[in-house]
């Protein structure tokens, strides 16, 4: 059997799937240039999910299963995995300790203003008139109650704040005060001081956060988008963040990777931006291969793997 992996891996772990599973053939090849030759006899391919087209799924003659090491699934090649019934799995779960410390770190670093505080080290200057609030007891509204949602509301209770969680079904999971549909959250923007995003990108979340919703939020409020940049109309969003209808923004996500150069949310100091890395430790691998090793032992007894099993046709 041929395992494909088609993204940067350590030696460390290279070796560690040889050595755990010396029946299988391992072909480590990055970029996806490099790894088309070996299409033909693919069993199972391991990608992020970002580089695989429609021709690469023709190409995989014997292509059982696609093991996505990421929770990100928007730029998959879906109707040719369909039609020719391939099994795909993703990591998902594995970044809730990363991305809800992230939500903290930026919500901390915003409210104890430590950017201005860094720039008046640089200048040598001892300034105790920097403003610095408290994150502790505020209201925190969370776009998407799946293990992330959760992790990141267990975290907000460590600051005493009250946790509000919108999704598709609207039923209360572990960690939220109150749960509602997506359909309501209009109604709840206006009690938040945190909005977090953490959606992913379907065909109901595409360019869901519009210029109504900015308007709805507090004027003091902080959004901070860890998803997917396009659940969020971006150029809404800068029209919002120029005419400081809400306070700041955290973005990790944007509609266009790599954010363009000339893009203004660079030069707007009430934006904080990060490089889509939020999930991104040195656990990271460990913990998706992880996951591919329990499914693949299930594979490997002629079983039908069970972790994180994709619904091609919903896209999640």
């Amino acid at each position: 059997m041929n395992v494909l992996v088609t993204l940067k891996m350590k030696e460390e772990l290279r070796h560690q799937l040889k050595e755990k599973y010396p029946s299988l053939t391992f072909q480590f090849k990055y970029p996806i240039t490099e790894a088309e030759p070996y299409m033909p006899k693919a069993d199972i391919i391991i990608t992020y999910g970002e580089d695989l087209t429609n021709e690469h799924i023709n190409q995989a003659e014997n292509l059982k299963w696609i093991m996505v090491m990421s929770a990100g699934l928007d730029q998959m090649p879906f109707e040719k995995i369909i039609e020719k019934n391939i099994l795909v799995t993703n990591a998902r779960g594995i970044h809730t300790i990363q991305m809800s410390e992230y939500v903290i770190a930026m919500l901390l670093q915003v409210y104890r203003n430590l950017p201005t505080s860094k720039e008046y080290q640089k200048q040598h200057v001892w300034n105790r008139k920097v403003k610095i609030e408290e994150i502790t007891g505020k209201t925190m509204l969370i776009l998407g109650t799946g293990a992330i949602g959760q992790e990141t509301a267990r975290l907000a209770k460590a600051f005493n704040m009250e946790t509000i969680g919108v999704s598709r079904t609207g039923e209360l999971k572990a960690y939220f005060d109150t749960c509602y549909k997506n359909e309501e959250l209009m109604d709840l923007l206006p009690k938040a001081d945190f909005v977090i995003n953490v959606l992913p990108a379907t065909p109901d979340t595409e360019k869901m956060i519009t210029k109504e919703h900015f308007i709805k939020m507090k004027g003091d409020a902080v959004f901070l988008n860890m998803g997917r940049g396009i659940t969020v109309v971006e150029e809404d969003m800068i029209d919002a963040l120029k005419n400081h209808q809400i306070r700041h923004a955290i973005l990790d996500v944007f509609e266009q990777e790599p954010l363009d150069e000339n893009s203004p949310l660079w030069d707007l100091e009430n934006v904080t931006i990060t490089p889509h890395n939020s999930s991104i430790t040195s656990n990271y691998m460990p913990r998706a291969l992880n996951i591919f090793e329990q499914n693949l032992d299930q594979f490997l007894k002629g079983e039908k793997p069970e972790l994180n099993v994709i619904d091609p046709k919903r896209g999640y």
